[in-house]
């Protein structure tokens, strides 16, 4: 008895000590720093984070969330950084989710718009302004095929209702399909087309079907692409007349956690949509502008053209601007009725469009997101090498997800642990998006202007909080 409570005092010791030890030794590792960055912010006078969140609690919508068990009073933003109330730093691997494309205050961008507004302010379609006329023309120059006329509204939820309106008149169909996982936008039209029930309220959706999502990772048919598109055929055979308006797909689904379709898919499911009399929608909100890196439009890392193309977020560098891109053809059904937005096309949201276009040019944003993508790729998967609750790192570009889970083989939610994490990356100075039915996927699409040094520093802002865990 003597010598068993002995080993078992020496085991306790032996542990406490190990404990003790690795304790130390995480210690002992200092956190990371932010790269330098040669700015001052100005000193903020204005309201503090309490009083602003209990004014928001009082006199905006119940329905609005914010990030962080203590939110955080965002006051100024210089290119990839951002900084608080108290003058605090941060690195913004989310973009004010996926918006700001050249980088936060941009120079060329605020001097376009400081400059069209002593000028004008406002006016319609119904009278000629150049600023309209210039930016369809050089989005319209971005576009492969015959992707050629511009329609101009002021979100990617206005983008993807016009889209499908379009979609609809043109085919002479009702049906529209959608991929589950899929975030088209928050209007009662756009809700039908989303495919995540924590964004779905309990109202008519309207011919609108969802199809299985052709995800690598957790697809029921993993990288198959001809399995999924028979999918969507087996939908337009038995759950349809037989016609369908449309198909709408996000080539890399953002709200849904960076799911990059499987290779292959779209092209497939185009040429069925087209036999049954629909039209394919690229909602390309997200991926497009040169920020997957290897191609300017997310769908062309698929190898295809669409009929229709959505955008907003990244076209205006923070700007409340979106658009359509179609063919005249299809343009043409719009002529039909009056086709009118009293905000589209406004003089000083195409001034600024223009810029942003210019400033991914001038700047080779596209080269440097292939660049530093793949550089932050490439240490997020060695990360994954040492840490078993990194259960898949993909997307391309600076369009990357990061999916948590607590066994690998089972592939499940780590929705806890992403919660910790999350606010741990935030102490540290990284502010990073979340995504995916559970919450438990990072994403990672920091402003176009993000550098090597910052992606190294959020791998090893991750690799510490999880190490500290």
């Amino acid at each position: 008895m003597f010598l068993q409570r002995n080993l078992l005092k020496r085991s306790f010791e032996s542990k406490e000590r190990f404990g003790w030890l690795v304790c130390r030794r995480f210690s002992s590792v200092s956190a990371p720093k932010l790269p330098p960055f040669d700015y001052e912010p100005k000193p903020y006078k204005g309201l503090l984070g309490d009083e602003i969140l209990q004014k928001r609690k009082k006199f905006l919508g119940p329905s609005l969330f914010y990030y962080y068990q203590k939110p955080l009073n965002i006051v100024e933003g210089k290119m990839q950084y951002l900084f608080d109330e108290n003058g605090k730093r941060y690195l913004d691997a989310f973009a004010g989710i996926v918006t700001v494309s050249c980088g936060h205050c941009h120079p060329d961008v605020v001097n376009a718009v400081m400059e069209q507004t002593k000028l004008l302010q406002h006016t319609t379609t119904i009278y000629l302004h150049h600023a309209i006329a210039e930016f369809a023309e050089a989005l319209a120059s971005k576009m492969p095929g015959n992707l050629k006329v511009v329609y101009f509204v002021n979100s990617g939820t206005e983008a993807n209702e016009l889209a499908m309106l379009m979609a609809r008149l043109y085919s002479g169909n009702l049906g529209m399909i959608a991929l589950r996982n899929a975030y088209h936008g928050g209007s009662a039209g756009t809700i039908g087309l989303t495919a995540l029930n924590t964004w779905k309220y309990a109202i008519p959706q309207g011919e609108i079907h969802h199809v299985v999502n052709p995800d690598p990772y957790r697809g029921v048919f993993g990288s198959d692409a001809a399995r999924y598109a028979k999918d969507v055929q087996d939908h337009i055979d038995y759950g349809s007349p037989g016609k369908v308006a449309g198909f709408i797909a996000e080539t890399i689904q953002g709200v849904g956690g960076a799911v990059e379709l499987a290779p292959g898919y779209l092209k497939l499911v185009y040429d069925i949509v087209r036999k049954a009399g629909g039209v394919c929608i690229a909602d390309e909100v997200q991926s497009g502008f040169g920020r997957t890196g290897s191609h300017y439009w997310g769908f062309e890392t698929q190898g295809v053209i669409p009929d229709i193309v959505t955008m907003a977020k990244g076209i205006g560098n923070g700007l409340p601007l979106g658009a359509v891109v179609t063919t005249p053809e299809i343009a043409q059904v719009m002529a039909q009725k009056i086709q009118f937005n009293t905000f589209g096309g406004n003089p000083v949201c195409s001034s600024g469009g223009l810029a942003v276009l210019n400033v991914i040019d001038k700047e080779k944003r596209q080269m440097h997101c292939a660049d530093v993508g793949s550089h932050l790729i490439e240490r997020l998967r060695g990360l994954q090498q040492k840490h078993e609750i990194i259960g898949d790192v993909r997307g391309r570009g600076l369009m990357v997800g990061i999916e948590l889970v607590t066994d690998r083989k089972e592939k499940t939610p780590a929705k806890a642990e992403t919660a910790v994490l999350f606010e741990k990356l935030k102490d540290l100075g990284v502010l990073v998006g979340k995504g995916g039915l559970h919450g438990n996927v990072f994403r990672i699409k920091p402003p176009m202007c993000f550098t090597k040094d910052d992606a190294d520093f959020l791998v090893d802002a991750l690799d510490y909080a999880i190490s500290g865990m």
